[in-house]
């Protein structure tokens, strides 16, 4: 089976150190410079004739031995035109968009401080991080942690980058799936969306990032670290197929040559052809080509297309798992109905399940908890969302009255494929609460259900006044009266 075109370099080998929680830490691509050979020692010789000046003990020291001094001078140098090179760029950014957080950030006095202490390691991996910003200057955040101890290494840029995303002010996260006290459940525990009016089944949704402790995050993987990565997940999968409760079969991208040269196996078990590959993709099963994103190809994530790119899919197709996008996985469940609870439930167990198997430990954080590649994503790693229609607030053919009415509920408006992609033709969108940090992933469900009551007002105001209210609209009237009585 011909897998779909694949780019990237060959296979590079990755050189790692200890890192904190018993993780592999990749170093950047350029050496360390060598140590310098040793002098060669001094031949001695018995003066038999007459005496010799004595050697000038102070002369000029032969190339071959190291000057610290020099050394030094020479590092700071570098590190001195590297801070330039980024604080031009960064300048450029922000001018032609004064909200690229990153460049912002960047260019702060403190940051600017920051930056001449660090080594030149440091500095590189820094500069990674900032790259999409910088070369796509339209970013909104613009950058992209390359390895879990980022966000404790390079504390002074990544906590700046979040409070200026999440505005948390000094909130250390927690993380809990409890509904119990939540703000705004309903009495019964059910977020059950038939209590809105709402009379036709929702397709509901809810996913999380994840990444494993083992490797660096996506935009500092190698070829070999992906597919090491998916074989990795494999054990994982083949968990969850014997379950009764998923099933289910994986699908894999990474063509035979590749599997075989980091594996040693003949050929790749889980391989897909390419118009299966776009079968998924139509299906809503598989990701997109990530080569063609601008923003994720800058920041290394879209590198060794489709090497270690997948996804497993649960016998009842409600549960699945993508390895390899954004963020090493992707795990979500979704269904249509009208309790969001089932959704909400499934994938906890699922989570759990997943990370008690033998070498699957996830990436946290003390501060920011499960670690992702983008900042915006950190704590939950979650996003809860539903496909509802609003014709009303969609009657122009675009979504800009929609979010308008969601922002100030704390809600986002996608299109039907995800961001970037056309409502629907009835006006459908894809309804999400924005939060995903100092926040607990019970009380993000419960956000949800309580932004579509919310939602579904504002677009009961929107209906033109005398025209027969479609179901939304007549559910939107619904709530509203329930919520006046």
């Amino acid at each position: 089976l011909a897998p779909p075109p694949m780019a990237g370099p060959p296979l590079a080998k990755r050189t790692s150190t200890a890192m904190g929680g018993g993780a592999s830490k990749a170093k950047k691509q350029a050496s360390p410079a060598k140590a310098p050979a040793p002098a060669a020692p001094k031949e001695t010789k018995e003066v038999a004739e007459s005496p010799a000046v004595a050697p000038d003990v102070t002369s000029t020291p032969a190339a071959s031995e190291v000057v610290p001094e020099a050394s030094a001078a020479a590092a700071n140098a570098g590190t001195s035109s590297k801070i330039e090179e980024l604080t031009a760029q960064a300048k450029v950014a922000a001018e032609a968009n004064p909200d690229n957080l990153c460049a912002k950030t960047l260019l702060e006095a403190e940051v600017q401080t920051w930056m001449a202490t660090l080594p030149a390691a440091k500095l590189d991996e820094l500069a990674l991080c900032a790259k999409s910003g910088l070369d796509n200057h339209d970013s909104g955040l613009g950058c992209y942690a390359v390895d879990p101890a980022n966000y404790d290494e390079l504390a002074p840029f990544f906590d700046r980058v979040c409070e200026g995303y999440h505005h948390g002010g000094g909130k250390v996260h927690t993380t809990n799936w409890s509904l119990d006290g939540v703000e705004g459940l309903p009495e019964d525990g059910q977020l059950d969306l038939q209590k809105l009016g709402l009379g036709k089944e929702l397709s509901m949704r809810v996913r999380v990032g994840r990444n494993l402790t083992a490797f660096p995050l996506p935009g500092l993987m190698t070829k070999a670290d992906r597919v090491n990565f998916e074989k990795t997940m494999l054990k994982a999968f083949d968990v969850l197929k014997a379950n009764p409760d998923y099933g289910g079969n994986v699908f894999s991208m990474t063509p035979n040559d590749v599997w075989s040269e980091v594996t040693g196996e003949a050929e790749n078990p889980n391989l897909i052809s390419a118009d299966k590959y776009q079968e998924l993709v139509d299906a809503h099963v598989m990701f997109k080509d990530m080569a063609a994103d601008p923003y994720l190809a800058s920041a290394g994530i879209a590198s060794d297309w489709p090497c270690g790119r997948g996804c497993y899919q649960s016998a009842d197709g409600g549960f699945i798992i993508w390895f390899g996008e954004e963020d090493q996985l992707r795990i979500m469940c979704m269904a249509k109905g009208f309790v969001l609870n089932a959704v909400f439930d499934r994938l906890h167990t699922a989570l759990q399940a997943v990370e008690a198997i033998d070498g699957i430990a996830f990436a946290t954080s003390t501060k920011y908890g499960y670690v992702t590649s983008c900042p915006s994503n950190l704590g939950t790693g979650m996003r809860a969302s539903v496909h509802v229609a609003v014709p009303n607030l969609t009657s122009d053919g675009t979504d800009a009255k929609a979010k308008a009415a969601a922002k100030p509920l704390g809600l986002s408006v996608r299109g039907m494929g995800g961001e970037h992609t056309p409502i629907g033709k009835d006006g459908t969108i894809d309804l999400s609460p924005s939060s995903r940090l100092f926040i607990t992933e019970a009380e993000i469900v419960t956000k949800l259900y309580n932004g579509i009551k919310l939602l579904l007002e504002k677009e009961a105001e929107a209906m033109p006044q005398g025209e027969p209210a479609p179901e939304a609209s007549a559910a939107a009237a619904n709530a509203g009266t329930s919520s006046k009585i």
